[in-house]
């Protein structure tokens, strides 16, 4: 699991659903961290910060053109039509209001998982 950082103590939130199952997260701090852990390493799902100060669309957007079979989610305080747009356009799995609630992304992983690689790790 790769995951940009976020404004918010979100690597210890994360801890709750990924330490039990024993899924390893990565933090990347920019679109460039992302491509190199991307390159380096194999990675289910990149979970994206939309709202980030290194553009998540565009982390998305990058993450598409070299690896478009990575499936992606994101976050977003802001939610909105013209975020929803430009997500679909870019195949985002689901897009989460922020603050998130950790329910709510450990349904969308259960999702994700079941859909992508048929493995229920996140019911």
């Amino acid at each position: 699991m790769l995951a940009s950082v976020a404004d918010w103590a979100w690597p210890k939130a994360m801890e709750d659903i990924f330490r039990p199952r024993d899924v390893n997260l990565l933090v990347a701090q920019s679109a460039g961290e992302f491509m190199d852990v991307l390159k380096r390493r194999r990675i289910h799902t990149a979970i994206v910060d939309m709202d980030g100060q290194s553009g998540g669309l565009a982390t998305i957007r990058i993450i598409r053109m070299s690896y478009p079979r990575v499936p992606c989610i994101g976050l977003s305080s802001g939610v909105c039509q013209r975020v929803l747009s430009k997500a679909l356009e870019l195949e985002v799995f689901s897009v989460i209001d922020k603050p998130v609630d950790m329910r709510i992304l450990r349904e969308q992983l259960h999702r994700l998982f079941l859909r992508k690689y048929n493995s229920t790790i996140f019911e």
